[in-house]
């Protein structure tokens, strides 16, 4: 990255998070606020609370939008095998394994189950379990589990604020691996900023999550791209 662009991005987001724009993307920390309070692994009903761990107040758009919809398709999964499902998301979020291949198995796991689906249920149309968007729904559990490790994923969105940094390398298709790298760096030079952590913690509402978290860096990078 080139330091003199991202330390003139970082005021023009810092006087930007005062303004009504700010707003937009805050119910990310409210699901976040959300999932930290509800998600229990050991939970005795699995579908009932992942169900309850998965809300928002103002838009179901993380995870329900026209030709997408991944929560549905993951209760119907939990509703056919609830142990399997368990041991994808304990998988999943085992930091002690290699993020990338972590997803990569989820997203396999949900083709299998995809595959039990349909056998079971032949009558019905469903033909996609969503989460084969490029990680997008996979990185908002990761986001919402672990606030200060993981923000979510686009790969569109990475190309384009990489190339607006001036990064070197840029891939061509995303790479995820990447952008975990990257949404902690900015994180540390967000750190850095108090004046716009202050701002920042100013636009919280009590409904969100008052926490470090990266979706600053995410909420940061969209501010970049979506920059003229």
């Amino acid at each position: 990255m080139q330091l003199h662009k991202l330390k003139d991005y970082l005021g023009q987001y810092a006087e930007s998070l005062g303004s009504r724009a700010a707003e937009k993307r805050l119910h990310y920390w409210e699901s976040q606020a959300i999932w930290q309070k509800n998600w229990d692994s050991d939970a005795t009903d699995f579908a009932q609370m992942y169900d309850q761990s998965l809300q928002n107040s103002t838009t179901r758009r993380l995870w329900k939008r026209e030709a997408y919809d991944p929560k549905r398709m993951l209760l119907a999964f939990i509703a056919m095998d609830p142990y399997f499902v368990h041991s994808m998301f304990s998988d999943l979020f085992n930091e002690d394994k290699e993020a990338h291949a972590r997803v990569d198995r989820f997203v396999f796991y949900c083709d299998q189950l995809l595959q039990q689906y349909r056998q079971q249920y032949p009558a019905k149309t469903d033909n996609s379990h969503y989460h084969d968007d490029g990680y997008g729904m996979i990185s908002l559990y990761l986001s919402f589990r672990y606030p200060t490790l993981h923000a979510p994923y686009n790969a569109d969105r990475q190309i384009r604020l990489l190339q607006k940094l001036g990064a070197a390398n840029i891939p061509l298709a995303g790479d995820f691996p990447r952008h975990i790298k990257l949404m902690r760096t900015l994180q540390n030079f967000i750190n850095k900023e108090q004046t716009l952590l202050e701002r920042h913690q100013a636009r919280l509402r009590p409904e969100h999550y008052q926490e470090e978290s990266l979706l600053l860096a995410f909420d940061f990078g969209c501010f970049i791209v979506e920059t003229d």
